[in-house]
């Protein structure tokens, strides 16, 4: 479907500029295809070439750049937005997705600190440079500012079992989000979190066969669409700067999160 003739899809005046992390798999593709499919051009990060074409290739129409990112790796961030900089001029939207769960499944007391490491390097560590490097071309391009939206979790509300090192670093964006969003407001720059549950994707494999509960069994748990997801991201990435929606939840309706589930 060409984008163009979308109903859903932005005018070509309006055409917008957006840089999405982890855009070979899940969530963050299903986000950019939703982006690229409605009139924005995207500029799409990940460790693997090969997804990163592969994503763009599911909108050959839109335009896209694919740049291969380590984002926990500074250097990495500073030529992913340089790229994004110099193919499409500005920056409207960073949609900072890319994390890992790390060695699921370990207790506290027998984590390695290169497994708990290599989860705060992801999921913070790269958040923030990114965001960084966001936050920097949004107070400076003309006209100035800009939206950055972070894929926190339903663990940064409560934890999984024997999840410390990524609960950690969800309930940790949090707090990146509402400090982004303050210091932000003098230069327009927008920041909201998305807080998603169940969501069918290779990560969330294990939940239809089971996942460990609180009370220390194994139980199958409902998955919602992706594209559902995606959808949420975009109505949250149209708002005009001088709305934001700071915190949305979006998850599977009958999952184990409410009460007691």
């Amino acid at each position: 479907m060409n984008a163009l003739n979308d109903s859903n899809a932005l005018p070509a005046s309006q055409a917008k500029i957006a840089v999405v992390t982890g855009a070979g798999s899940g969530i963050g593709r299903a986000v950019a295809v939703e982006l690229l499919r409605t009139g924005w051009s995207v500029a799409l990060a990940g460790r693997k070439p090969e997804t990163l074409e592969e994503t763009a290739a599911l909108v050959p129409e839109a335009p896209s750049l694919v740049v291969r990112t380590d984002v926990s790796r500074p250097d990495d961030v500073a030529a992913l937005f340089d790229a994004a900089r110099e193919r499409f001029a500005r920056l409207d939207l960073l949609f900072n997705n890319a994390g890992t769960f790390g060695p699921g499944g370990v207790p506290v007391e027998e984590l390695p600190y290169e497994a708990w490491l290599h989860v705060v390097n992801t999921n913070l560590n790269g958040a923030f440079l990114c965001a960084q490097a966001a936050y920097r071309q949004m107070k400076e391009q003309d006209p100035q500012g800009g939206r950055i939206i972070n894929n926190g979790s339903i663990s940064a509300h409560t934890p999984r079992p024997l999840s410390v090192a990524y609960t950690a670093t969800k309930h940790a964006l949090t707090g990146l989000t509402k400090s982004l969003s303050l210091d932000g407001r003098p230069y327009r720059i927008a920041c909201g979190q998305i807080d998603i549950g169940n969501a069918a994707t290779d990560m969330t494999e294990r939940m239809r066969t089971g996942a460990l509960q609180a009370n220390g069994e194994t139980e199958v748990e409902p998955v919602m669409d992706v594209a559902d997801v995606a959808r949420t991201v975009r109505h949250m990435a149209e708002l005009p700067l001088e709305a934001n929606v700071q915190f949305a939840t979006v998850l599977a309706t009958a999952m184990p999160y409410v009460g007691r589930g």
